[in-house]
């Protein structure tokens, strides 16, 4: 039991997913607070009954990770303001044993690191195509890194000192709070150590359509805040989210009766072309024959609704209207 971490949780409708959360936070922590986002099931009972300090977000105002991580870090904060660091974590995940003593130590030994995190696994990557997609987006490099996902170990005074999450980030508010921190000269480290486990619970193609929106959004929104140089924020990404979601297919749409269709041929082959060099990309990771193509298969295909997070990103900003969370459980 560290006293001088404290954990902040989000989440909703999480069920038994939330009391695992909970039990693993409390295990190693006596600073606990679990923020709700308008819970219809009895995730507000279960943290209650497990110990955790509840927060009750306003569900005046549209709900978000970044307004959830804020919320349960001022409350951390103010019940005590002693603590050093914080350690961020979705309502869906469990934290690993041993974890909280690893990024403490590594946060404690290395005084320019403002955050750490470790390897996120999948807890069912066998449960659905799905589900495995995302276990193979949490495998990612161990060393120095530019971003930390939602489940990471900041110092304290510095989430403060940049005055925590953007709440107006609705998708990607971790790596956009992770650009202002590195601005300040500090680092962020990923280490080879198990983090949390993580359970996706996507069986539906129509989830990983919503999520693929929500990802291409935020892309857009953070290109649209950081995406000049020398940051050049999420400037990659979103290009090929333009080019292959936006471009190539309306040119395509539009010369097919002149070219009688032989445009759409040349999309599909050029679509063809970007899948085997991303499955060439997977497979010099290490990765499978099969979960390479699978998720070459995801990347392609999922170019098309991210452009259409992007341009809704793009309405939202011409017409100044408020920014709704993207659910896709």
């Amino acid at each position: 039991m560290f006293s001088d971490i404290g954990v902040v949780a989000i989440g909703r409708n999480e069920g038994s997913r939330l009391e695992a959360c909970l039990r693993s936070a409390l295990r190693d922590s006596p600073h606990v607070v679990y923020v709700d986002s308008g819970s219809d099931d009895n995730s507000v009972d279960v943290a209650t009954r497990l110990g955790a300090d509840v927060v009750h977000l306003d569900t005046n105002r549209p709900f978000s990770a970044a307004r959830g991580r804020n919320a349960g870090f001022e409350r951390l904060i103010k019940n005590a303001p002693e603590l050093k660091f914080v350690q961020f974590v979705d309502g869906d995940c469990e934290i690993a044993a041993g974890w909280i003593e690893a990024g403490r130590q590594t946060l404690s030994e290395h005084p320019e690191l403002a955050a750490v995190c470790g390897r996120r696994r999948e807890r069912y990557p066998d449960a659905s195509v799905f589900n495995l997609l995302c276990d193979i987006e949490w495998n990612t490099p161990i060393g120095e890194t530019r971003a930390c996902g939602g489940d990471a170990m900041f110092r304290c005074d510095v989430l403060q000192s940049v005055d925590g999450y953007n709440e107006h980030v609705i998708a990607a508010e971790d790596d956009e709070v992770c650009v202002r921190i590195r601005q300040q000269g500090w680092k962020l480290r990923r280490i080879d150590h198990e983090m949390t486990l993580h359970d996706a619970d996507m069986h539906r193609l129509s989830q990983w359509w919503r999520r693929s929106i929500r990802c291409g959004h935020g892309f857009a929104q953070g290109f649209a805040m950081h995406g000049r140089p020398p940051e050049r924020h999420f400037a990659k990404p979103f290009r090929s989210v333009l080019v292959w979601g936006g471009v190539l297919p309306l040119i395509a749409i539009v010369l097919s009766w002149p070219t009688r269709f032989l445009s759409l041929g040349v999309l599909l082959l050029a679509y063809a072309v970007l899948w085997a060099k991303v499955t060439r990309t997977c497979r010099r990771r290490g990765l499978p024959a099969s979960s390479s193509m699978i998720y070459a298969t995801s990347c392609v295909g999922g170019k098309i609704p991210e452009f259409i997070g992007a341009c809704k990103y793009g309405w939202r900003r011409l017409t100044r209207s408020a920014t709704q969370i993207i659910e896709y459980k």
